[in-house]
């Protein structure tokens, strides 16, 4: 494994960044997320817009944020066994083709201004029970895009960049958009945008998978994956870490368009710069993820990450200032980015083959199954006791989790390293996750 670390080191900084590019799958991939995801957010920033104009409620921004989110946890674990058994591709390429149904008709409504509040719910809902089969699927898809298994960190890195970018672009122009001429355009572009990601799907040359026995029963693939993840605590322990993140990545962004006029003074154009402003902070963190030399001391990152945002949460309860808040919101975004791209990569990185859809159907369920949860807690304790304590709790919630991953990281170093030995993996700056390093850094 010399032989790639001094592959990395002669493809000089912005090249080891950027290695997973080289392969043509995972370039298509690559560009045309980018162009559907900046529509993405601007729709996820018009829907939240739409519903505050349309009730002036906070609580309706968590029932809309947690019934686009519920589905993923009903629904995942079946999605993670199909994605085992049949082509992901061909999944994919459904999902995204019925996503851009959805926005399609989410922009006729509101541009012919008949949208109730009711047809938002419903269609976040329609939403949700799409990402529910399209995220795990996707997550899964990304190794059989990638020919060179040692660029997997890197790949799973670079989603993560253009995920946080794409949030960095999509929000502020919604923002403009909004105020121009109204949400129905958001939803338009969005619609639009998925044209671009479905022709990089269409163009791809994958090749067929080794067919498995469907003898037998779905209920039984769930169990077996159930019980492999409960069995195996590092990714047993990974997953409950994503759950408690995804639970305060959730919880402060359903309240930020009350806190962006309430208690900041502002309008569109301010939630947006705040949405920006946390996309910001996450591009930073995975760029930083994506061109690491070293990976030695990722779990005192990850402990470091969480506690900083938790620190910034706090922070941001009690700020008044627009500028103060933009700049607390990056340092959320880039610490969250940063733990949870962590735990995606080493459970990426050490699940079973046969088992990865499954695991990363309970990645899925971890990721936006308990984000329903956060949007529903912060709609209504926000509605209860006000936005600002809302967001301090989140800050609370942070440093707990902080506190949760010191405890467990000496067991997830122990169980880790015999499986790090036997694929002779050595450190994998790709993620700026410790593939091995990590598992052997001090006390």
């Amino acid at each position: 494994m010399t032989n790639e670390g001094e592959r990395i080191k002669r493809l000089g900084n912005i090249g080891a960044a950027l290695r997973a590019l080289r392969h043509r799958n995972y370039r298509l991939f690559f560009l045309g997320q980018g162009i559907s995801l900046i529509g993405t957010w601007m729709q996820s920033v018009a829907v939240a817009w739409l519903v505050f104009r349309l009730t002036r409620s906070e609580f309706m921004l968590g029932i809309v944020g947690f019934s686009s989110q519920i589905p993923a946890f009903l629904l995942s674990p079946i999605a993670g066994v199909l994605g085992d058994r049949i082509n992901r591709h061909r999944i994919l390429v459904a999902a995204q083709v019925l996503a851009l149904l959805q926005a399609l008709t989410i922009a006729a409504i509101t541009i012919l201004e008949v949208v109730h509040v009711w047809h938002v719910v419903a269609l976040s809902a329609l939403l949700g029970l799409i990402n529910a089969f399209d995220m795990p699927t996707r997550q899964a898809f990304v190794i059989e895009m990638i020919d060179d298994k040692n660029d997997l960190g890197n790949a799973i890195a670079l989603n993560s960049a253009i995920f946080n970018g794409s949030r960095l672009v999509g929000p502020a122009v919604a923002g403009v958009l909004i105020a121009l001429w109204g949400e129905g355009v958001c939803f338009l572009v969005n619609g639009l945008s998925f044209i671009a990601v479905i022709a990089a799907l269409v163009a791809m040359r994958v090749p067929e998978r080794e067919r498995v026995d469907h003898a037998r029963r779905i209920l039984d693939e769930m169990k077996e994956g159930f019980r492999y993840v409960l069995a195996f605590t590092p990714i047993r322990d990974l997953l409950m870490l994503i759950s408690i993140i995804s639970f305060i990545s959730m919880a402060f962004p359903v309240v930020l368009p009350v806190f962006a006029v309430h208690v900041l003074g502002g309008g569109s154009h301010t939630y947006g710069f705040l949405v920006a402003s946390t996309g910001c902070g996450a591009l930073g963190g995975t760029l930083y993820l994506a061109s690491r030399k070293s990976v030695v001391g990722l779990g005192r990152l990850i402990l470091a990450c969480l506690s900083i945002s938790g620190v910034a949460l706090l922070a941001l309860g009690f700020s008044g200032s627009p500028v103060l808040a933009a700049a607390l919101l990056a340092v959320v975004g880039f610490g969250l980015i940063v733990s949870i791209a962590s735990c995606n990569t080493m459970i990426q990185t050490i699940v079973d083959e046969d088992k990865r859809g499954r695991v990363m159907s309970f990645y899925t369920m971890s990721f936006m199954g308990t984000a329903p949860l956060g949007s529903l807690f912060s709609g209504s304790v926000s509605s209860a006791i006000g936005v600002p304590p809302t967001i301090v709790i989140g800050g609370i919630m942070s440093l707990a989790g902080a506190a949760f991953f010191a405890r467990r990281l000496p067991d997830i170093r122990r169980k880790v390293r015999p499986i790090y030995r036997r694929m002779g993996i050595i450190p994998e700056v790709a993620m700026g996750i410790q593939s091995a390093t990590d598992i052997h850094e001090p006390e």
